[in-house]
């Protein structure tokens, strides 16, 4: 297999898995926030939202600072494992995560907060726990945002440059995703191989996006009016 698939697979697969991560967290973080008031709430909320506005530089250099083997983290993985998140394909998933993660968390918590809390409230005078409530009630009115904000991270974390390649480095079928090979390509000449990638990207960014759109809270309400 051409490294340039190669790439794309991995980024497919680095995306997802960091996917599914923060579909959890961001769910999780988003209606714990959406439904609970507490002191440092909005100061948390800032702290979660950085990732969008910080460049992925110093995002990567906090990541290698953290699982370093140096660091408490990154010695005691190194220890009791043998295993270390630097130049691996898994910390480029942990990179993705942590860019990619506001884009997730945001429109979920916005999703949450756009539902009626008397319905809720209805349900609890039925007698229906709040784990049924939230699967049953809050995330059906719900999911149309939590999903454009899911679309949303995978595009990033399929995109992600910059913190990636500062913890998971360029190696080529191990750690080089998309993006990196890209610029990787455009260093090397290689305008075949990076028009390829580019054209990829592309293509799959304007599908999310598209997708993502049709799902948005606004665009479904907008509708309804009409």
């Amino acid at each position: 297999m051409n490294f340039e698939w190669t790439a794309v697979l991995l980024s497919l697969k680095v995306a997802g898995i960091a996917t599914l991560i923060n579909l959890f967290l961001g769910v999780l973080v988003g209606y714990v926030l959406a439904r609970t008031r507490f002191l440092g709430r909005d100061l948390l909320d800032t702290i979660l939202t950085l990732p969008m506005v910080m460049p992925p530089t110093v995002l990567g250099y906090y990541l290698l600072v953290l699982m370093g083997r140096r660091s408490w983290l990154g010695g005691w993985l190194q220890d009791h494992f043998g295993f270390s998140f630097i130049f691996t394909w898994q910390g480029a998933v942990v990179a993705a995560s942590i860019v990619a993660f506001p884009l997730v968390f945001k429109p979920a918590r916005a999703a949450f907060e756009a539902v009626d809390g008397q319905l809720e409230q209805a349900a609890r005078v039925l007698g229906i726990s709040e784990t049924a409530i939230f699967f049953r009630v809050t995330l059906p009115l719900a999911w149309r945002g939590v999903l454009a904000g899911v679309l949303l991270g995978f595009a990033r974390a399929l995109g992600e440059f910059g913190a990636t390649l500062m913890v998971a480095g360029s190696i080529p079928g191990k750690t080089q995703t998309l993006s990196i090979a890209i610029y990787e390509a455009v260093q090397a000449g290689n305008d075949d191989v990076a028009n390829t990638l580019v054209v990829v990207t592309s293509v799959v960014c304007i599908v999310v996006l598209m997708i993502a759109s049709k799902l948005a809270p606004g665009r479904i309400a907008s509708r309804n009016n009409i």
